[in-house]
């Protein structure tokens, strides 16, 4: 099952997609109530998917993002030899849950960014009792802020901020089982193209770890909600341009005007423009030392 979160005539809708349409649910019910497990049926016509908006599937309580692709941990923090740390654990930062953009929606680059990048991933979302179903995950990256901040062994923070696709839909774990290799992976195939250039082509399967493991490590001396986002981070093989980058690629920063496309096996297809964004003051720069170090008596 297809469970979408749409707008259409100025209202906000949950329901099921099937074929071209979208039928919706009773007004009120949510994809995250359904998540949380409670149960609605359709009714009514139904919409074409040409008419509405599509949003993020769900508004979830956290997103977290993992870093579960080796491949791309080689290109991105040590070409040729991957932190042994990397292996003995799931890596993940949390991202701005209030971010997150529907599959079409515009996207702006953030303000203060010349590097602006994308970060093709999938997502799982939380059930009750384990994955719920998956998504779409772009994880858009101002690298040049990013890099500010985490040379201070901290974030990334606004260099993940500003936006965060998510969709077209949420598909419901049952409909990818059939990609279950023996290893327990999902093995789909995911693609990424910049003004229809293909750049990027990966299998989901080459995850360090499967998304079951990641859920059991989010929720490891803690708890997690249903609802809860976990990113794959993004996969190798030009998952992102600054993985390109890394390997002396010329490619220019995505800049006003690019259209970049991510396609998964199973799941479906994102499509957003990148546009202008606010142009704000330069950051005031902290004050340095020196200075007192204790009152005077």
């Amino acid at each position: 099952m297809r469970l979408a979160t749409y707008e259409h005539g100025g209202t906000v809708h949950a329901g099921v997609v099937s074929g071209d349409g979208v039928h919706a649910f009773p007004a009120g019910v949510t994809v995250l109530d359904l998540v949380r497990g409670g149960s609605a049926v359709p009714g009514g016509t139904s919409v074409p998917l040409a008419e509405v908006r599509l949003l993020p599937p769900l508004d979830p309580p956290a997103v977290r993002d993992f870093v579960a692709f080796e491949e791309h941990v080689e290109a991105m923090v040590a070409p040729g030899a991957v932190p042994p740390e990397w292996y003995e654990a799931p890596t993940f930062y949390f991202t701005n849950p209030v971010a997150l953009i529907g599959a079409h929606d515009d996207v702006p680059i953030p303000p203060g960014s010349r590097r602006f990048d994308f970060e093709l991933e999938v997502a799982a979302v939380l059930g009750p009792e384990g994955i719920f179903g998956y998504t779409i995950f772009n994880d858009w990256s101002a690298r040049d802020l990013q890099l500010r901040e985490m040379k201070v062994n901290l974030g990334p923070a606004k260099g993940k901020d500003s936006a965060t696709t998510l969709g077209p839909w949420l598909v419901t774990a049952d409909e990818l089982e059939s990609y279950r290799d023996t290893g327990g992976f999902l093995r789909l195939d995911m693609r990424v193209s910049v003004n229809g250039e293909e750049v990027g082509h990966d299998l989901l399967s080459n995850m360090g770890w499967p998304f079951e493991e990641l859920a059991a490590y989010a929720a490891r001396g803690t708890r997690t909600r249903p609802g809860d986002v976990l990113g794959s981070g993004t996969c190798g093989n030009g998952g992102c341009l600054a993985e390109l980058w890394s390997r002396g690629s010329t490619r220019e920063p995505l800049r006003p005007g690019d259209v970049v496309e991510m396609t998964v096996e199973g799941i479906g297809t994102i499509r957003n423009t990148v546009v202008p964004g606010v142009e704000l003051p330069p950051v005031r720069p902290a004050r340095p030392r020196p200075r007192p170090r204790r009152r005077s008596r």
